[in-house]
């Protein structure tokens, strides 16, 4: 494992140069004067901001020891869904905090603004304004690895937490599950990483070789570049993550065309699919770059087609096609 690179002092016009660097970054202190991390106490912070009302939360017995999982078989799960008041959650917390072998208890990715609609705007998040943050809760539970369709800026209000990075590149050594069922709703590896059966599963090393890792504490933030692996543990028996994701290209679809790649292209004999890996690495990944540049603007056709318009025509275009197979 290599250690993630630490950045001081981030500006918004410095987060965008890491942006473009595509890289993850640890972000030391970046909202050290937030009131939340200034409260005496974080639970009573919570408290006094939220809302009347129920939330949903995760929970496994203790010798699961916080790898929310798949449970015996694919489809089962190790771990319970709840709902309680958010104040008797956060008593639960507290009780679980006493006990010799706790549960694992995790509230994930919550809204902020349907919890606690004051909590933006007394803790901003200066890099990425309009983004609304999303709220983790719990004790020293672990997140399998998996990743976000989107980037990602989580900040470690309360406790401690160990940030594990995978480039995407490393996905054929990760072990993935399938895309449905899914614990938790994403797709997650088969490889628990604080307990990797490498006989099962020999190519993780190679991904632990490659791995990049961080722990952050109270006002730390790390950037997760789109699309990178991650596996998340709370390292505390009270912990509290708030995370930003965004997708600047609001209007692309890549799963969907992954999907099609499904039907249309992974059923075709070697050769065939060694003739459109070409393809695709010329015209649609642009590895040697303009696929068009030696031809005169009108005459480039779909390769020059960025407008909203032509991208429009060209949707048209496939559901015309999807259409027309449905119907044979």
């Amino acid at each position: 494992m290599t250690p993630i690179r630490i950045l001081h002092d981030v500006t918004p016009a410095r987060f965008e140069e890491i942006r473009t660097g595509g890289e993850p970054a640890v972000m030391r202190g970046l909202v050290a004067d937030w009131p939340f991390l200034r409260a005496a106490d974080a639970s009573a912070y919570l408290r006094a901001l939220a809302l009347p009302g129920s939330v949903l939360y995760m929970r496994a017995p203790p010798q699961v020891e916080g790898r929310m999982h798949y449970g015996a078989t694919i489809g089962s799960r190790n771990f319970t869904r709840e709902e309680a008041p958010f104040a008797a959650f956060l008593d639960l917390l507290a009780e679980q905090a006493e006990a010799a072998r706790p549960d694992a208890v995790a509230l994930q990715g919550l809204p902020a603004a349907q919890l606690m609609p004051g909590f933006a705007e007394a803790n901003p998040m200066l890099l990425v304004p309009g983004v609304s943050p999303r709220l983790w809760i719990g004790n020293a539970a672990k997140v399998a690895i998996h990743h976000d369709p989107t980037e990602n800026i989580a900040v470690v209000a309360a406790g401690r937490r160990r940030f594990t990075l995978f480039a995407p590149e490393q996905v054929a050594n990760l072990y993935m599950g399938p895309f449905d069922p899914t614990p938790a709703g994403v797709q997650v590896s088969m490889v628990h990483l604080t307990a990797p059966d490498l006989k099962r599963y020999p190519r993780f090393a190679a991904a632990m070789d490659a791995a990049l890792v961080a722990e952050l504490g109270p006002g730390d933030a790390i950037y997760i570049p789109y699309q990178w692996y991650h596996h998340v543990e709370a390292l505390d028996a009270f912990n509290v993550l708030v995370n930003y994701w965004w997708d600047p290209v609001r209007d692309a679809s890549p799963w969907e065309a992954m999907m099609h790649g499904f039907v249309s292209l992974r059923s075709l004999p070697p050769d065939q699919r060694r003739a459109w890996r070409a393809m695709f690495d010329r015209y649609v990944f642009l590895t040697e770059g303009d696929p068009g540049a030696h031809l005169p603007p009108e005459a480039r056709g779909v390769l020059g087609a960025t407008s909203p318009e032509a991208i429009a025509q060209m949707r048209q275009m496939l559901l015309a096609g999807l259409q027309k197979r449905l119907r044979r």
